[in-house]
């Protein structure tokens, strides 16, 4: 017989006489009740449909028996045995010993019940031997059994869960941290409304090719199909967003399960998804054993043909002019391309998406291409007589010219003259690629670029400093903003930014040093900026070589008023995340959208708190900037504070 560990549960003057409360002893969840002058602990859940039978009601039938009522459907159980009155469930309720002390009411729970691991604690541990350190998402009640295997990796030490506002930015958070460290997080949501609100988050990931773990909850089997109550058949929901997506079942192979998941988000570079039925997510485990990547990752840095080497030395060796093309896919290999470019003394542009990947400060930087970009890229891309386009997408924000001779190297295969046709296309990992070509270019006769860079530079920054003179009264002008933040933001900063007129006034002002941008490129989804924040601030917490960096997020009002929420996840948690919130009142890029249409402007303006009270009264810091001579000091500020801080600046939505 196991000894009886004793729990007090509630005061004797808690539950009037006639009345059921639920209290609960460890983790157990009790319906206690008060008859007669004496006090009965039940199992809270009824074995319908599960009712908290602690919010039920007690009714008294004409022979004075005593009966409490299930809140949902009306079953009966008497509270004294347990037992219902004629026969709902033969073996009836689960009662626990009561004992009442000096006016207090303790419960009796077996001390030595161990736990029986289940299928969910195989899996969770699967993702932890796989890399997840980290899990945004909300528990709820269709992922209850998931939620608690995750709850046992974190108290031992090995992931941290962080429990968000809306699932649409925990899909956002996991997006910002496997952008910023190529590696994936997992979010966690409910059944129904909970998993459709991760979609437009693992869009994001999955256009820019970032690796996510998605886990949703779902109806339990035995209701599958019918329609029951938040069911959706996500399988149908995920299928164009998720590389790949399973439904966990009793007879899954479960930590294999999570392994083909990984593998995919990994080596894809994309979207996995698993939907865990609330009723499996509890089944005992048995012998199963969790997975790992032990033997199932090989090494991508593959060469590209000798042929391909060949034709690109011919062409390069034949240009005057050359120029490199950066784009996000060259994140990891900067060194190598830098090395390449000062061999071939050719200016660096860089896409939007790949700003920041050289610094501005650079030689041959050039800086952005584009709509985003500065007036030095364009003109190094006019001058040019050879692109050499590495990890670039070629897009249309970016405007790569066609007329040009094009040399395209990427490790997708794909994406390698997927718009237009390039003259040369070279498949092989961007850092080894370059790393040979700079080893075959020893001595090249090009045109050094650099007094030409030296002197665009110069006219471009003398343009930024006449546009700070700028003042309508309306607001402190963005080349004012960006300035500042160019000055004051630290050069090794993780700068999350949104989408709107703010970012492009952001990727024309902005010089990086060693920033590290994040932002939503080919969905370009408005609210992205703050929750990327959230997530690029867990892995300086994941990852040494990201620890102690500066988390800078940037967005408009309206941009941060998507998820406005979560600026007290980030109190909670106390990230140290400062968001400049540039606030002009009104949605500035579809306003100058509609005017460019030549439609009236409609529906444009917002109306907004006081950001940076909203900030003090969610716990954080926050102060607002009205005139362009209180910014350095708002900005010091705000970067000063050890936590969540916004720093709202007042902005004049023309001049960007």
């Amino acid at each position: 017989m196991t000894e009886l560990q004793w729990h007090r549960v509630a005061h004797v003057d808690d539950l009037p006489e006639g009345r059921v409360m639920t209290v609960t002893a460890g983790t157990h969840g009790m319906a206690l009740t008060h008859i007669d002058g004496s006090f009965t602990a039940m199992e809270n859940r009824c074995p319908h449909q599960g009712g908290p039978l602690g919010e039920g009601s007690i009714e008294r039938s004409e022979d004075g028996q005593c009966w409490l009522r299930c809140p949902w459907h009306g079953w009966d159980f008497d509270p004294v045995t347990g037992l219902p009155p004629g026969g709902h469930e033969d073996s009836g309720q689960v009662l626990y010993p009561v004992e009442v002390r000096d006016g207090e009411i303790f419960v009796g729970l077996d001390s030595d019940v161990d736990h029986v691991p289940t299928v969910s604690d195989v899996m969770a541990q699967t993702m932890v031997n796989w890399g997840i350190r980290t899990v945004f998402g909300m528990v709820g009640h269709s992922n209850l059994g998931l939620a608690d295997a995750l709850r046992r990796r974190e108290a031992d030490g090995e992931l941290t869960f962080y429990g968000i506002r809306h699932e649409g930015a925990a899909a956002f958070a996991c997006s910002g941290y496997a952008k910023l460290t190529g590696k994936p997080a997992a979010c966690l949501s409910i059944a129904g409304p909970g998993a459709t609100n991760l979609l437009t988050g693992l869009y994001d990931a999955k256009v820019d090719r970032a690796p996510v773990l998605a886990l949703t909850g779902q109806v339990q089997v035995q209701v599958f199909g019918p329609g029951a109550f938040q069911e959706v058949d996500l399988a149908a929901a995920f299928e164009p967003v998720a590389r790949f997506s399973q439904t966990v079942l009793h007879t899954s192979k479960h930590a294999e399960l999570v392994s083909l998941a990984m593998k995919n988000a990994i080596v894809q570079r994309d979207v996995a998804h698993l939907i865990f039925p609330d009723d499996v997510q509890t089944l005992p485990a048995g012998d199963a054993e969790p997975g790992s990547p032990d033997g199932r990752l090989a090494d991508s840095r593959i060469s590209p043909p000798e042929s391909a080497v060949r034709e690109a030395l011919r062409l390069i060796r034949g240009s005057r002019r050359p120029i490199l093309v950066v784009g996000y896919g060259a994140r990891d290999c900067m060194d190598e391309i830098l090395l390449l470019a000062e061999i071939l003394n050719a200016p660096v542009l860089t896409t939007f998406k790949a700003k920041g990947q050289v610094s501005d400060d650079h030689p041959l930087a050039a800086g952005v291409l584009g709509r985003s970009g500065t007036p030095i890229a364009s003109w190094f891309m006019n001058k040019c007589d050879l692109i050499l386009a590495l990890g670039s997408s070629f897009s249309n924000h970016t405007g790569i010219t066609t007329k040009r001779t094009i040399i395209q190297v990427d490790f997708e295969a794909m994406q390698l003259g997927k718009f237009h046709p390039v003259t040369l296309p070279v498949w092989g990992e961007i850092g080894m690629t370059a790393t040979i070509l700079s080893g075959h270019l020893s001595a090249v006769d090009t045109i050094d670029q650099r007094p030409e860079l030296a002197e665009r530079w110069a006219i471009w920054r003398d343009e930024k400093a006449s546009r700070r003179a700028d003042d309508r009264g309306r607001g402190v002008n963005s080349a004012s903003i960006f300035e500042a933040m160019s000055r004051l933001v630290p050069i090794d900063a993780i700068i999350p930014v949104d989408v709107g007129n703010n970012t492009y006034s952001f990727g024309r002002y902005f010089e990086c040093r060693r920033q590290r941008i994040l932002m939503s490129g080919y969905l370009g989804s408005i609210g992205f900026a703050f929750p990327a924040a959230m997530g690029a601030w867990a892995a300086t917490q994941d990852f040494d070589e990201y620890r102690d960096r500066k988390v800078v997020s940037i967005s408009g009002d309206g941009g941060f008023g998507q998820y406005l929420a979560e600026f007290t996840t980030a109190v909670k948690y106390n990230m140290d995340i400062t968001h400049i919130l540039l606030n002009n009142t009104v949605l500035g890029k579809i306003s100058k959208e509609q005017l460019a249409g030549q439609w009236p402007v409609w529906q444009t303006s917002l109306h907004n708190p006081n950001f940076a009270s909203y900030a003090k009264l969610c716990g954080g810091f926050g102060i607002r900037v009205k005139s362009a001579d209180e910014l350095d000091r708002a900005i010091v500020q705000g970067l000063a504070f050890e936590g969540p801080a916004i720093v709202e600046i007042m902005a004049d939505s023309e001049l960007i």
